[in-house]
């Protein structure tokens, strides 16, 4: 695979995308949410902390302060309090108002719909950003996150290591109706199969399109 053209290359990722849909027909982001704002601050928990133990804190979150404009006048003891089971409690809570503020300052209370914008809000990267663009406005986007950057490498449709260089890699491969949905089949099957640090290659359904899969299934087989 290393003589690739790049169109061979989309063509690939195509199959792999087929396959992974039927393999993981529900998969979807799995932060729970009802709005942008809700997504946009649920993300910001997600940091460094799993999207099971976020959904468990944001019900009670999200009762305690329903709008943009609670969270921009939340008091933020009480706020790190609510979410320090997220870890970094203190860096997140200050992110969460001052987003808060600024959204309603700058945007009317609405939280913006492009990379652009939404990456001038403090506590938004590019990761975010991409997940409300793609997620909650429904537009075409490419979400690096751990997942997207450790499987899209041992499938090698990337070399880079850099989010933003990942993301321009990807984006010349995938079709726009495709980039959401290949992060939620990429985070289902990096989760289940294409783990950090030994990956189940021996259980992997696209382990024949995985440069690093056949070659790990090679030296098993002693091939």
């Amino acid at each position: 695979m290393s003589e690739e053209s790049q169109e061979q290359k989309r063509e690939r990722l195509l199959r792999v995308i087929e396959i992974l849909k039927r393999e993981y027909p529900d998969a979807k982001c799995t932060l729970d949410f009802r709005t942008s704002h809700e997504l946009l601050v649920a993300a910001i928990l997600a940091a460094q902390c799993t999207d099971e133990r976020v959904n468990q804190v944001t019900p009670g979150l999200f009762a305690r302060y329903p709008s943009v404009e609670a969270f921009a006048k939340a008091d933020i003891s009480e706020l790190e309090e609510m979410i320090k089971p997220t870890g970094f409690f203190r860096n997140k809570a200050k992110a969460i108002i001052e987003s808060a503020q600024v959204i309603l300052d700058h945007y009317g209370g609405k939280v913006p719909d492009t990379i652009e914008e939404l990456t001038k809000i403090p506590g938004v990267g590019r990761k975010t950003a991409n997940l409300i663009v793609g997620v909650a406005y429904g537009k075409p986007a490419v979400i690096v996150d751990t997942h997207v950057r450790r499987v899209a490498a041992r499938l090698g449709f990337t070399k880079e290591k850099d989010p933003a260089k990942i993301e321009e890699d990807l984006w010349n491969l995938l079709p726009p109706e495709e980039a959401t949905q290949f992060n939620h089949l990429i985070v289902a099957h990096g989760r289940m199969i294409c783990k950090a640090p030994n990956p189940v290659c021996r259980a992997c359904v696209i382990a024949e399109f995985c440069p690093e899969g056949r070659n790990r299934l090679g030296e098993r087989l002693g091939v």
